[in-house]
Protein backbone atom coordinates (compact mmCIF):
# COMPACT_ATOMS: atom_id res chain seq x y z
CA UNK A 1 0.00 0.00 0.00
CA UNK A 2 1.19 3.41 -0.75
CA UNK A 3 0.86 6.02 1.77
CA UNK A 4 -0.95 8.29 -0.07
CA UNK A 5 -3.82 4.93 0.00
CA UNK A 6 -4.28 6.13 3.74
CA UNK A 7 -7.87 6.37 4.69
CA UNK A 8 -9.38 7.36 8.36
CA UNK A 9 -12.80 7.75 8.32
CA UNK A 10 -13.49 9.92 11.17
CA UNK A 11 -17.96 9.20 12.45
CA UNK A 12 -19.99 11.45 13.41
CA UNK A 13 -20.87 11.64 16.89
CA UNK A 14 -24.35 9.63 17.48
CA UNK A 15 -26.52 10.30 20.29
CA UNK A 16 -26.21 7.31 22.39
CA UNK A 17 -28.47 5.80 25.56
CA UNK A 18 -26.97 5.11 28.29
CA UNK A 19 -28.56 2.44 30.77
CA UNK A 20 -27.69 1.75 33.91
CA UNK A 21 -24.67 -0.96 32.67
CA UNK A 22 -23.20 2.12 30.60
CA UNK A 23 -23.05 4.58 33.66
CA UNK A 24 -21.37 2.00 35.58
CA UNK A 25 -18.87 1.08 33.35
CA UNK A 26 -18.09 5.14 32.47
CA UNK A 27 -17.76 5.55 36.63
CA UNK A 28 -15.70 1.92 36.59
CA UNK A 29 -12.94 3.65 34.07
CA UNK A 30 -13.16 6.92 36.13
CA UNK A 31 -12.21 5.37 39.09
CA UNK A 32 -8.99 3.86 37.38
CA UNK A 33 -9.84 0.90 34.75
CA UNK A 34 -6.95 -0.43 32.52
CA UNK A 35 -7.16 0.62 29.03
CA UNK A 36 -6.77 -2.36 26.72
CA UNK A 37 -4.56 -0.10 24.06
CA UNK A 38 -2.61 0.92 26.82
CA UNK A 39 -1.83 -2.75 28.08
CA UNK A 40 -1.76 -3.86 24.03
CA UNK A 41 0.70 -0.81 23.54
CA UNK A 42 -1.60 1.11 21.17
CA UNK A 43 -1.86 3.58 23.69
CA UNK A 44 -0.15 5.75 26.11
CA UNK A 45 -2.05 7.23 29.23
CA UNK A 46 -1.65 11.26 29.40
CA UNK A 47 1.19 10.98 31.96
CA UNK A 48 3.53 8.67 30.33
CA UNK A 49 2.58 10.74 27.47
CA UNK A 50 3.88 13.97 29.21
CA UNK A 51 6.94 12.66 30.40
CA UNK A 52 7.71 11.03 27.52
CA UNK A 53 7.24 14.41 25.54
CA UNK A 54 8.90 16.73 27.62
CA UNK A 55 11.89 14.27 28.50
CA UNK A 56 12.47 14.31 24.24
CA UNK A 57 11.39 10.73 24.47
CA UNK A 58 8.53 10.92 22.13
CA UNK A 59 7.38 13.08 19.10
CA UNK A 60 4.00 14.45 19.75
CA UNK A 61 1.69 14.76 16.29
CA UNK A 62 -1.74 17.23 17.05
CA UNK A 63 -3.91 15.76 15.09
CA UNK A 64 -6.58 18.29 15.55
CA UNK A 65 -8.18 20.96 12.94
CA UNK A 66 -6.40 24.55 13.39
CA UNK A 67 -10.07 25.69 15.02
CA UNK A 68 -8.96 23.37 18.07
CA UNK A 69 -5.71 23.48 17.54
CA UNK A 70 -6.20 27.78 18.42
CA UNK A 71 -7.55 26.65 22.04
CA UNK A 72 -3.83 25.62 22.79
CA UNK A 73 -0.98 23.12 22.33
CA UNK A 74 1.38 21.20 23.70
CA UNK A 75 4.71 22.88 24.01
CA UNK A 76 6.47 21.31 20.73
CA UNK A 77 3.82 19.33 19.17
CA UNK A 78 3.83 18.70 15.54
CA UNK A 79 0.62 19.82 14.14
CA UNK A 80 -0.65 17.80 11.85
CA UNK A 81 -4.39 18.60 11.45
CA UNK A 82 -6.16 14.71 10.21
CA UNK A 83 -7.66 17.07 7.39
CA UNK A 84 -3.88 16.95 5.79
CA UNK A 85 -2.87 13.67 6.69
CA UNK A 86 -2.55 12.08 2.79
CA UNK A 87 -0.37 15.14 1.70
CA UNK A 88 1.86 14.84 4.88
CA UNK A 89 2.48 11.66 5.29
CA UNK A 90 6.19 11.72 5.17
CA UNK A 91 6.07 13.78 8.31
CA UNK A 92 5.61 11.22 10.45
CA UNK A 93 8.81 8.93 11.41
CA UNK A 94 8.86 5.43 10.08
CA UNK A 95 12.18 4.38 12.67
CA UNK A 96 10.85 2.82 14.83
CA UNK A 97 14.06 3.93 17.49
CA UNK A 98 11.96 7.65 17.18
CA UNK A 99 8.44 6.74 19.17
CA UNK A 100 5.42 8.47 17.74
CA UNK A 101 2.47 9.95 20.00
CA UNK A 102 -0.83 11.04 18.60
CA UNK A 103 -3.55 13.33 20.07
CA UNK A 104 -6.50 14.37 19.39
CA UNK A 105 -9.48 15.94 21.39
CA UNK A 106 -10.89 13.02 23.09
CA UNK A 107 -8.74 10.20 21.36
CA UNK A 108 -11.19 9.16 18.54
CA UNK A 109 -9.62 10.72 15.84
CA UNK A 110 -5.82 9.42 16.47
CA UNK A 111 -6.71 5.92 17.75
CA UNK A 112 -8.06 5.68 13.94
CA UNK A 113 -5.24 6.85 12.78
CA UNK A 114 -2.73 5.40 14.61
CA UNK A 115 -4.44 1.76 13.73
CA UNK A 116 -3.92 3.47 10.18
CA UNK A 117 -0.49 3.81 10.33
CA UNK A 118 0.28 0.47 12.08
CA UNK A 119 -1.50 -1.29 9.00
CA UNK A 120 0.92 1.09 6.76
CA UNK A 121 3.74 -0.20 8.74
CA UNK A 122 4.38 2.13 10.99
CA UNK A 123 5.84 0.28 14.31
CA UNK A 124 6.36 3.13 16.56
CA UNK A 125 2.99 4.56 16.52
CA UNK A 126 0.63 4.77 19.52
CA UNK A 127 -2.01 7.34 20.79
CA UNK A 128 -2.73 8.98 23.70
CA UNK A 129 -5.50 7.97 25.86
CA UNK A 130 -7.74 11.00 27.13
CA UNK A 131 -6.53 13.43 24.47
CA UNK A 132 -6.20 16.99 24.42
CA UNK A 133 -9.49 17.47 26.27
CA UNK A 134 -7.96 14.91 28.82
CA UNK A 135 -4.49 17.30 28.80
CA UNK A 136 -6.37 20.86 29.12
CA UNK A 137 -8.75 18.79 32.09
CA UNK A 138 -5.52 18.38 34.21
CA UNK A 139 -4.70 22.02 33.71
CA UNK A 140 -1.51 21.36 32.18
CA UNK A 141 0.56 24.36 30.35
CA UNK A 142 -0.53 24.82 26.83
CA UNK A 143 0.77 27.50 24.26
CA UNK A 144 -0.55 29.22 21.46
CA UNK A 145 -0.08 27.14 18.02
CA UNK A 146 2.77 28.07 15.98
CA UNK A 147 2.43 27.69 11.81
Amino acid sequence: MHSADLTVTIPRPARRRWGVLGVVLVLSCLAGCSNRDEAEGRAVNLDMARAAVEAGQARLFDLREPQEQATGVVHGAHLLPTSQLRTRMGEIPRDPAQPVLLICQTQNRSSKVAAALREQGYTNVRYVHGGMGGWAGKGWPLVPPTR
